[in-house]
């Protein structure tokens, strides 16, 4: 009788983690995919990390406006602010969610997307998916100098490149 049992023990334990492997081995379908975004709040983080973007965009306008408004139209900042908004209002991020669910099946198994679920639906997820618009707030704000002076950079050795193969072009030329 023992002999028995301690079979049967032996067997559903072999089962049991032939079963936990399979779900560690089992693509994500497109369900477990979906669960995961709905669960980790994935539309409503677009949403607020694109009001951030939007945030962000407007203010380079409005600096880039200031800087060269004696030559722009009075209006273009205002039209410009309605540019970004349409385009942020238009996007399709119904299908764009949709074109990324490949990607996250092949990059996590069954197993590791019911891992994800597991830990969002938890305190420090849901803590985590709280905090996170305004980490990513905060650190566009800090970023956003460090990028506009990269940029500047970046804009200023294109056009002497832009000036030296002017220069080189016409001295073959002559």
């Amino acid at each position: 009788m023992k002999r028995i049992l301690l079979f049967l023990l032996l067997c559903g334990a072999l089962v049991g983690n032939a079963l936990a492997q399979d779900a560690h081995s089992t693509p994500a379908s497109q369900e477990d995919v979906a669960r995961y975004f709905e669960v980790a709040h994935s539309r409503k983080m677009i949403d607020q990390m694109m009001g951030i973007m939007s945030k962000s965009v407007r203010q380079m306008t409005h600096d880039q406006y200031l800087k060269n408004k004696d030559k722009l139209p009075p209006d273009f900042e205002e039209h410009a602010n309605q540019r970004v908004d349409e385009m942020f209002k238009n996007m399709p991020w119904d299908k764009m969610m949709q074109a990324m669910m490949p990607a996250y099946q092949r990059h996590f198994t069954k197993g590791d997307i019911d891992s994800l679920i597991a830990f969002y639906s938890s305190p420090t997820g849901q803590k985590l998916l709280n905090e996170l618009p305004g980490i990513m707030s905060e650190s566009m704000q800090a970023m956003m100098p460090i990028m506009e002076r990269y940029m500047e950079t970046v804009k200023q050795q294109v056009n002497q490149e832009f000036a030296q193969a002017l220069k080189d072009s016409d001295k073959k030329s002559n």
